[in-house]
């Protein structure tokens, strides 16, 4: 194209795709200045259906699939778990699915626009399930495995299509991450509504009340709530959980769904910027080099305290939250507070 200002047409979609068969979708449509459910509409027809992104849908039919694998990213994050849909708790403003394997919480507004995908590849076809906010970002994908139902997959094909064959797609303008926001003037107030805390949920309703938000609230809320953290202490944090076998509870999560994993690590396989957890049923690709601030933040809950260890980009994203996993009914995990209480500080807290 000679004007890269004027954004490309489905044909021009098409004819990239075709000419770089084996870039990925995200890094092809980044390439082009698009999203990446645009590079997928532009092949509706042809390997691409348009489905209903309405989780009370979507969700049951997926129990139908079988085993699968379920992702869910942000830009500096990439979760991932093997297992089986089910105990879908649907609701208007958050939904669940919860179950040892896939644990999900869903925010069904951001669930927008659904996607089945069908494509060659060397190995054979590949099948996924994928639903885009309506900037046309990344919410939830679906993977099909070589044991997965494809008389589910059948189904669900014909009874979730839209019948839509438009090839573009009509997008919002993408919301920017909201930046550390922080009032210096509520921090006692801040600091004291936080020690009467009862449970985790209540924090962020507290940042509200207050028009701060989670990093704003860290970064002046002080001992003995948060403690920063040298960013590159994520690697130890992870050695450690593996060498003591300490179970942790991994949270990733965009606008529209958290994926979490629960149970221990064992295989750390890094790789330039990435550290990677690959463990059978469950994969983290972290972009270490991604993360500007960590904090180890202690909330009280009814069930002893609540310690997490949470990483953010440098324009104020939550990337991960990581907990420790304790016994049924108690917060208090005291193998993981030994492993967050030896991390590393930062020297002076980010302004």
């Amino acid at each position: 194209m000679s004007d890269t200002n004027i954004p490309p047409t489905p044909s021009d979609i098409r004819a990239a795709l075709a000419a770089s068969p084996k870039l990925r979708s995200r890094d092809l449509a980044t390439q082009l200045g698009i999203s990446e459910a645009q590079l997928l509409a532009a092949q509706t027809g042809d390997g691409v259906t348009r489905i209903s992104a309405d989780p009370d849908l979507l969700m049951p039919a997926a129990e139908t699939l079988g085993e699968v694998m379920a992702l869910t990213r942000v830009e500096a994050a990439v979760h991932e778990k093997v297992g089986q849909y089910g105990n879908y708790h649907p609701g208007p403003h958050a939904s669940m699915v919860l179950n040892d394997a896939i644990d999900l919480r869903i925010f069904p507004k951001h669930w927008v626009h659904g996607f089945l995908v069908e494509q060659e590849a060397e190995h054979g076809m590949r099948r996924s399930l994928q639903v885009f906010d309506a900037a046309g970002d990344a919410v939830h994908k679906i993977h099909m495995r070589e044991g997965s139902s494809l008389a589910g997959w059948t189904a669900l094909k014909e009874t979730l299509a839209t019948g839509d064959g438009a090839d573009t797609l009509d997008l919002a303008p993408r919301q920017p991450t909201e930046a550390a926001k922080s009032d210096p003037a509520k921090r006692e107030i801040l600091r004291k509504e936080w020690a009467r805390l009862t449970d985790t949920h209540q924090f962020l309703r507290l940042c509200s009340k207050l028009r701060m938000n989670r990093l704003g609230a860290y970064r002046i809320a002080g001992a003995p709530f948060v403690r920063a953290l040298n960013p590159m202490a994520v690697d130890t944090m992870l050695e450690a959980a593996r060498d003591r076998e300490t179970g942790l509870m991994l949270f990733v999560g965009n606008r529209g769904c958290i994926q979490i994993h629960s149970g221990p690590i064992h295989s750390l396989r890094p790789m330039g910027p990435w550290q990677n957890i690959m463990d059978p049923g469950f994969n983290l690709h972290l972009r270490r080099d991604k993360v500007a601030e960590l904090w180890a933040v202690e909330k009280p809950t009814q069930r002893g305290p609540a310690l997490s260890v949470e990483g953010f980009d440098a324009e104020g994203g939550l990337i991960f939250q990581c907990f420790g996993v304790g016994k049924e009914g108690n917060d208090h995990r005291p193998a993981w507070r030994e492993i967050v209480e030896a991390l590393p500080e930062r020297a002076g807290v980010p302004a």
